[in-house]
């Protein structure tokens, strides 16, 4: 279950990071792997991977090997000795991890910097009938859009703010937050979010034969031309 934000904001819209490689055969599969998890920005405080499940054929198959390393979170020649000779080009390996991002504690009424629960998946190109061509090679679950975008347009176009809350104790928060400080304060946190974000995905652009990648949500809106309006000229 993903973790939920400090501020209880109703249903949130999920945002994700797609990368498709270029055509590579089994041999190459491990260190793709290795390579993709070398990018991923851990937090200082829960660094390495927690969770290991790698499935064979179909998403619907049990695992055929599950670890749960939360006792001793796993680096990225780690995760693949755990693997060992068990990727092939049928495979899907699920990890768990976690990153740093600035979240709003409502109940210490101040932002603070905490680790994140990011779900990374990693998909052969003969697993589940190809997936990989709508999920990607590559795809990370990064956590709510909000933390990327906002709450309810509040950081779009001139700060307005685009809908209404989806309960009271949003309400709370954007009534909070449209104080002019409160607000830049919100933006520059959430630009600070962003700019993770992008380096992040540079890194994997830079790191790996990347034919394409995206960032997207399951909101209906283009997620990176809102990146776009809320990073402004800052990034």
């Amino acid at each position: 279950m993903a973790a939920r934000s400090r501020y209880n904001v109703g249903v949130s819209n999920r945002a994700y990071l797609r990368a498709w490689w270029r055509g590579v055969g089994a041999e190459a599969l491990a260190d793709l792997l290795r390579v993709f998890l070398e990018t991923v920005p851990y937090s200082s405080s829960r660094p390495g991977c927690t969770q290991l499940a790698v499935r064979a054929v179909d998403a619907a198959e049990a695992p055929v090997l599950e670890r749960d390393l939360r006792s001793a979170p796993a680096k990225p020649s780690e995760i693949l000795d755990e693997i060992g000779g068990l990727l092939e080009l049928d495979s899907s390996v699920e990890l768990e991890a976690w990153w740093d991002l600035w979240i709003y504690d409502a109940a210490a009424g101040a932002w603070k910097e905490l680790p994140q629960r990011l779900e990374l998946v990693f998909n052969g190109p003969e697993f589940d009938e190809a997936a990989w061509r709508d999920a990607g090679h590559f795809c990370a679950d990064l956590g709510f859009e909000h933390l990327f975008t906002g709450h309810a347009g509040l950081l779009g176009g001139d700060g307005a703010g685009g809908s209404l809350p989806h309960d009271p104790s949003e309400a709370e928060f954007l009534a909070r937050m449209s104080r002019p400080e409160a607000r830049a304060d919100y933006a520059a946190r959430t630009r600070e979010n962003i700019r993770r974000l992008r380096a992040w995905a540079d890194r994997v652009a830079k790191a790996l034969p990347v034919e394409r990648f995206v960032l997207e949500s399951e909101g209906e809106a283009d997620f990176e031309a809102r990146l776009e309006v809320v990073a402004g000229d800052a990034l």
